[in-house]
């Protein structure tokens, strides 16, 4: 299949979503934990509805999660949820890293405001 000069045209009106790299993971999973516990497919889902032009892959979150884990920044443990057969893995940042947790959440802010996405005002639904 050839390119068009109207495929460029419709490539910048409706641009296909940008998948975040490790490091903006990390940040944007420290700018959500932040606000408040979370899990994986609420993480996922919640760049989808505030970030709409990015994309957070499976692998990458949880490489990001594990990181983040190693480095003692989260900690994470098992809740189980009414109506939920399995309990589900939720995050929350730790204390002593709430400060550089929120430093390193700020670098993801900056990150998505370049890409004209203002800082959610609203807590993640919980």
């Amino acid at each position: 299949m050839h390119m068009k000069v109207d495929d460029i045209y419709q490539f910048f009106h409706c641009p296909p979503p940008i998948y975040l790299s490790k490091e903006l993971a990390v940040c944007y999973v420290l700018a959500v934990l932040v606000r408040g516990e979370s899990y994986g497919t609420e993480l996922i889902q919640l760049i989808e509805t505030e970030y709409p032009a990015f994309r957070l892959s499976d692998t990458v979150l949880y490489s990001a999660l594990k990181f983040l884990e190693e480095e003692q920044a989260i900690a994470g443990y098992w809740k189980k949820v009414e109506g939920r057969g399995r309990p589900r893995r939720m995050y929350r940042v730790r204390v002593d890293w709430l400060d550089r947790a929120q430093d390193l959440a700020r670098l993801w802010h900056e990150y998505a405001s370049r890409n004209n996405y203002p800082i959610p005002t609203k807590p993640s639904a919980r």
